[in-house]
């Protein structure tokens, strides 16, 4: 489908999902998510102080913007935040199929040093993000990893895009919460693709390229409050941003909470454990309890 006029017709559903576009013309993919009752969901599970559920609620999408580039049987993909001297020392998220997922490990003595404008180095200490594609079809894995550095998760990643993809790319989060306490997030991501034809140089050498500065200045101009404001579908927002341009879009994926913990699972797990190990964690009852840090579930378990 083109938008090369503004939609009428089966819109983008408001929340919990993403939009995959394309602007032929300018050699860019982009990615509209906004998250509401699944990030909801994810962040009450472990009711995290308001700084560090703003910092999750931007790498769950950060982490939708990027997974939702493979198609549904590619496979998985993670991001990882590990760090030592901040108050947090781990951040991970995946994406699989449409599933999301998310953690955050951080000491709650040095809560108070995450303020609303800390920094990463502030949050973090000295880390690295690692962004890992596990393939499906092939088995095979592929991992990048670059410093964590800048004022903000999406800085990082764009480092990332930029020094281990070598893709211009241009990342914007909004995070919100509304009167009632719900959470609300949105991202857009944009790329500038490589031509790559015969004869032409490839775009991601050319930093300044025009069309790369004419799509990231309309992409720039989107604000927190358009990415976060459910009253404002994601096609609509689309063609605020590229009215002017031809645009192609996908069909969008519907986002949900894709914890894949389960009783069986954790048995499976506990089986390839030596009857003196598993004797070592059961409890008096005779069961091994397993805590889940992704949803906090604990699963009692007979082994």
């Amino acid at each position: 489908m083109q938008t090369d006029r503004q939609p009428a017709d089966a819109p983008a559903p408001a929340t919990d999902s993403v939009l995959g576009f394309t602007v032929p013309g300018r050699n860019a993919r982009g990615r509209l998510v906004r998250l509401g009752a699944t990030l909801d969901k994810i962040l009450k599970a472990h009711a995290y102080p308001e700084p560090l559920g703003r910092l999750l609620a931007e790498a769950l999408v950060l982490t939708a913007l990027v997974g939702s580039t493979l198609r549904a049987d590619e496979g998985q993909m993670t991001m990882q935040a590990q760090s030592k001297g901040g108050p947090v020392d781990l951040l991970v998220c995946d994406y699989r199929g449409g599933e999301l997922r998310g953690y955050l490990r951080f000491d709650p003595s040095r809560i108070d040093e995450v303020g609303p404008q800390a920094s990463l180095p502030t949050i973090f200490g000295e880390g690295y993000l690692a962004i890992t594609l596990d393939q499906t079809v092939t088995q095979e894995r592929y991992q990048g990893i670059v410093p964590l550095e800048g004022d903000t998760l999406s800085h990082a990643v764009e480092n990332y895009f930029d020094s281990s993809e070598q893709i211009p790319t241009l990342l914007r989060v909004g995070v919100a919460r509304v009167p009632e306490g719900r959470w609300r997030a949105g991202g857009l991501l944009v790329q500038h693709l490589p031509a790559g034809e015969v004869g032409r140089a490839r775009l991601h050498v050319e930093r300044m390229h025009p069309d790369w500065e004419h799509v990231a200045a309309l992409a720039g101009s989107t604000s927190e409050g358009e990415l976060v404001d459910e009253a404002l579908p994601l096609d609509a927002l689309l063609w605020r941003l590229f009215h002017e341009e031809e645009t192609r879009v996908t069909p969008p994926v519907a986002l949900g909470n894709g914890c894949r913990c389960s009783a069986d699972y954790i048995k499976g797990v506990l089986s390839r454990f030596s009857e003196e190990e598993l004797a070592d964690m059961r409890e008096a009852d005779g069961k091994v309890k397993v805590d889940c840090a992704f949803c906090a579930t604990i699963f009692a378990i007979d082994v």
